[in-house]
């Protein structure tokens, strides 16, 4: 398995099971060892999301990401460039597991620990492969309370087939692997002050991604 040096851009692609793109999002390596992936961002990270997306969130109108996943069912949408905004992020994500654990920070400091679920990443040339599972977990800075979001959407793209029953499965395993870390104060979260007191350093430069190939932000339909 290929290691990342620190200071080295990667990209973090979520990829539908078609083989098609349907994000990409770079990042800042901080550490690559054998207990996690630690990478970052700041605002002006260059991204790509799918179209509906990407207004979804310029809108703020979550019906558009309803259509959004519609599309994902159907195997064809559009990616629109676009840049990280308003937040820094530092990203954990350890080797076969089907979560990453995100701390998302503002000026006044850590706002929240957010646990994404999602696929174990396979590596790529340039960075990661992986697949956003939808629901989330948003937690306290002090790990004293969280709660679940999105889980009407999990719920939508579970009737859609774009998570299987096997992968549901998965989710529920990590669900309670990862109640179990915070309420242990273990893996991350051992070390919560330091990554409280963690900020993207503003020498780094701005993580951007590779220039496309020609059409390459149009996605076609596959089969299968």
């Amino acid at each position: 398995m290929r290691t990342f040096e620190t200071g080295e851009t990667v990209v973090r692609r979520d990829v539908h099971r078609t083989g098609h793109v349907w994000s990409e999002h770079a990042l800042r390596v901080l550490a690559d060892t054998s207990e996690a992936l630690v990478t970052a961002c700041a605002p002006g990270a260059e991204t790509r999301w799918p179209a509906l997306y990407a207004k979804a969130r310029a809108d703020g109108d979550r019906s558009l990401r309803t259509d959004a996943f519609d599309a994902m069912a159907t195997g064809e949408w559009e990616l629109t460039p676009g840049r990280w905004q308003e937040t820094e992020v530092r990203l954990w994500k350890p080797p076969g597991a089907w979560f990453s654990v995100n701390a998302f920070y503002t000026a006044a400091g850590l706002r929240n620990w957010y646990v994404n679920f999602e696929h174990p990443t396979t590596r790529t040339g340039d960075g990661f492969d992986t697949f956003d599972l939808t629901v989330d977990l948003v937690v306290d800075p002090d790990l004293s309370q969280w709660q679940w979001k999105d889980e009407d959407e999990y719920d939508h793209v579970r009737r859609l087939g774009i998570i299987t029953d096997t992968e549901h499965q998965a989710v529920d395993d990590a669900r309670t692997q990862v109640l179990a870390m915070i309420e242990e104060r273990s893996a991350p979260f051992t070390t919560a002050a330091a990554w409280t007191s963690w900020r993207w350093d503003a020498a780094w430069p701005t993580p951007r991604l590779p220039q496309p190939a020609p059409a390459a932000l149009r996605v076609a339909p596959g089969g299968g």
